[in-house]
């Protein structure tokens, strides 16, 4: 039996073979296995610490596809070389996976030393690459952790090591993270959350909030952006800057947006029909088919006309799988729901994706609005967007608002949306129910004088 993986990566059942990397000659995944497994056996009287750790290749992929699979096979090769050329008599380094590497330090003793050592090795790994005639250059993230306690197994060493590898691929490039104390207590929190997430979204427990936004000119409210806001009985009032990203990570988000749109257009479905709900998109919904489908069964649920919809996406959601988020999109406005671009600024599409992907709305991110007082380069930013949204067709909305003086700058600019504080925070569907009627109030009141 054998499973064999990208770039030649294999593990054979023959004996001979059952602990080696055929593509590179290290030792495979077993092998690592194998090794800290006696070392901790050899220790079990007397744990002295020791260090491991899991190195990946940062942009492996893109390099793999642009060159070829046997180019991809060839840099592999160099790296095991290089870092076979790094390890000491005592240590070992081995294959784990595609572009993953293990190391094995026994006679290194503390979190400055593994760092020290995993910072050389992503310099080694730096230098550029023979591919043919041309070259290639590649980062690497590593992370560690150490042998401190006899109970501790292997298992729980290289989970260690993963989730130091996690944290160091989060941070950027090039980076390297050793498992703390403080780390595993973060990560125990964060598993508290999720689990209480999961309950909470099977219980139906997280809610819609929803904040106004304006027309600039005149401040009328002209619809509200959803925003899912989450209490539990035992952790209390949740960011969604906390529970969001552990959604998305542990693909819980599905299931919750599906909950807050459903419970959204089941409160908006009575409001003024010139308003419209704006909801938004994570980037794991636009590489699920499936996501337009389960909008508009929520639609036909709730009774909520789809005109009055809008689907907010981010330049980082949309770079994730741009075909994907193009059928998506496609698929939304052929039902007349409207599509825009949130956060737009921070990401790192192209200007094309405008073009390409025809979206109805541009938000510019609060960033540049917070600068707009006092910062040149930002108001000729926003002068660039509101001057190319013009061109191209497309609404505008400005958010975080918090100053009326920047809500004044944006009018003289010719934005025409506007969102923040200034204008509302975010609250839950009765007491946006209340806001609505005071507003029509006010309105009348307008109207009789």
């Amino acid at each position: 039996m054998q499973t064999v993986f990208a770039n030649g990566y294999a593990g054979r059942e023959s004996p001979e073979l059952a602990f080696t990397d055929i593509l590179t000659g290290l030792g495979n995944h077993r092998r690592f296995y194998d090794k800290v497994d006696r070392l901790i056996s050899d220790r079990a009287d007397d744990p002295a610490p020791f260090a491991i750790g899991i190195l990946d290749l940062d942009g492996f992929k893109p390099i793999n596809d642009l060159f070829g699979g046997r180019a991809g096979d060839d840099i592999l090769v160099q790296v095991a070389m290089r870092l076979r050329a790094s390890m000491d008599a005592h240590s070992t380094v081995t294959r784990i996976g595609a572009d993953e590497f293990a190391f094995l330090y026994p006679l290194v003793f503390s979190e400055e030393a593994v760092a020290e050592r995993a910072r050389m090795l992503i310099e080694i790994l730096s230098a550029p690459y023979d591919v043919g005639e041309r070259t290639a250059r590649l980062s690497a993230s590593v992370g560690c952790s150490l042998f401190h306690l006899g109970d501790e197994t292997t298992d729980i060493l290289i989970n260690k090591a993963e989730t130091a590898l996690y944290q160091a691929k989060r941070s950027g490039r090039g980076r390297v993270v050793v498992y703390t104390r403080e780390m595993e207590e973060a990560a125990k929190r964060v598993t508290r959350i999720e689990q209480a997430l999961r309950r909470a979204v099977s219980a139906g427990e997280v809610e819609p909030h929803f904040q106004p936004i304006v027309d600039l000119k005149t401040r009328r409210t002209v619809g509200f952006e959803t925003l899912a806001r989450w209490t539990d009985r035992d952790l209390g009032p949740v960011s969604p800057v906390v529970f969001i990203p552990i959604a998305e990570e542990r693909g819980i988000i599905g299931q919750m947006s599906q909950l807050v749109l459903r419970k959204a257009t089941e409160a908006a479905r009575d409001w003024p029909e010139d308003l419209f709900l704006s909801f938004n998109l994570s980037p794991s919904q636009l590489v699920d088919q499936n996501t337009g489908l389960h909008i508009l069964a929520i639609l036909e649920r709730t009774g909520f006309d789809p005109r009055r919809l809008e689907i907010e996406i981010t330049e980082t959601g949309l770079m994730s799988d741009p075909a994907s988020a193009e059928k998506i999109v496609q698929d939304l406005r052929r039902c007349g729901i409207r599509v825009s671009l949130d956060d737009f600024g921070t990401g790192q599409s192209s200007l094309g994706r405008l073009r390409e992907f025809h979206f109805d709305k541009l938000k510019i991110d609060r960033t540049f609005v917070a600068s707009i007082l006092d910062d040149r380069p930002a108001e000729h930013i926003i002068r660039a967007i509101l001057a190319m949204c013009e061109g191209l067709g497309m609404d505008v909305v400005a958010e975080g608002i918090e100053e009326e003086a920047q809500a004044e700058r944006l009018v003289q600019f010719g934005c025409a949306g506007g969102q923040g504080f200034l204008f509302g925070r975010p609250a839950n569907a009765d007491a946006t129910l209340g806001y609505l009627r005071d507003s029509f109030r006010g309105a009348q009141r307008a109207r009789a004088v």
